[in-house]
C-alpha cells in the first residue's frame, strides 16, 4: 500500500533524525574512548607540579609518585608507588588519588557500558553513562581540589622551598598533567550533557515502518527492542 504523502514526510524525517543521532553517538563514544585515555594519563604521570629556575632542589610531583633532586649530585631521586600508601608523602595526596582514581574507573566503565548498546534500550545506555560521566567529572574535580592541601609537605618544602603551604605553591610551578586534569572536568561535563541528549533522542526516535490505518493514522510495526538499540 502506498504511503500517504505526510508519512513519506514522515519517513524522510525520520531517516534523517535517526541518521543524525547515530553520527553523534559515534562521535561521543569517540570523545569517551579519548577521555578514557586522558584520565589515565592523569593519574599516572608524575607531572602535576614541578620544580621552576627558582627552586632549591629539582624534581616533580604527581598523584602518588614524585622525583626530588639530591643535593650533591643533582641526581633525581624517586619514590612512591600506588600500592604503597605509606611511600606517598601526603594525606591529602593520598585521598586525591583515590578520587582521581575511580574517576577513571567510572569513565572506562563507561567503555563497557558500550556493550550493552546490543542488549538494552539505547536511550536508557545513554542516560546511564551520563551519570557515570557526571560522577566522573564530580570525584575528578574533588581530586583537583584536595591536590593542593598536600602542598605542605616536607617532601614537597624540600623542592620548592619553605614558603610552600597548603594551596600556597612557593617558588614551584603547576604542570601539564594537573592542567590537563582541570580540563577534563569540563570534558566530562560536555560528555555527560551529549549523553543525556542522545538519551532523550533515542526516546523521541519514531518507528522505522508504517503502515495506513483508517484515515492515514501511522501506527508501529515491527519496532523491536533491537533496533531501538544500536546507536551506529
Amino acid at each position: 500500500m502506498d504511503l500517504l504523502p505526510a508519512q513519506e514526510a514522515a519517513k524522510i524525517y525520520h531517516t534523517n533524525y535517526v541518521r543524525n543521532s547515530r553520527a553523534i553517538g559515534v562521535m561521543w563514544a569517540v570523545f569517551t574512548i579519548c577521555f578514557v585515555i586522558i584520565t589515565g594519563v592523569v593519574f599516572i604521570q608524575p607531572y602535576w607540579i614541578g620544580d621552576s629556575v627558582n627552586t632549591p632542589q629539582a624534581g616533580y610531583f604527581g598523584l602518588f609518585h614524585y622525583c626530588i633532586g639530591n643535593a650533591l649530585t643533582s641526581e633525581l631521586i624517586c619514590k612512591g608507588s600506588v600500592f604503597d600508601f605509606n611511600s606517598i608523602p601526603s594525606p591529602a595526596f593520598r585521598t586525591a588519588m583515590f578520587f582521581v582514581g575511580i574517576s577513571m574507573l567510572l569513565i572506562m566503565g563507561t567503555m563497557v557500558a558500550f556493550s550493552l548498546f546490543f542488549f538494552c534500550n539505547a536511550g536508557n545506555v545513554y542516560k546511564i553513562c551520563a551519570w557515570m560521566q557526571l560522577a566522573s567529572a564530580a570525584l575528578m574535580a574533588m581530586g583537583c581540589m584536595i591536590y593542593p592541601d598536600g602542598w605542605n609537605a616536607e617532601e614537597v618544602k624540600r623542592m620548592c622551598g619553605q614558603r610552600t603551604d597548603k594551596y600556597t605553591l612557593g617558588n614551584c610551578t603547576i604542570r601539564w598533567a594537573y592542567i590537563l586534569a582541570i580540563i577534563s572536568i569540563l570534558d566530562a561535563g560536555l560528555l555527560a550533557l551529549l549523553s543525556f541528549t542522545l538519551g532523550n533522542r533515542q526516546d523521541n526516535l519514531l518507528p522505522d515502518n508504517f503502515e495506513v490505518e483508517g484515515a492515514g493514522k501511522a501506527v508501529k510495526r515491527g519496532h523491536d527492542c533491537i533496533k531501538n538499540m544500536s546507536f551506529i
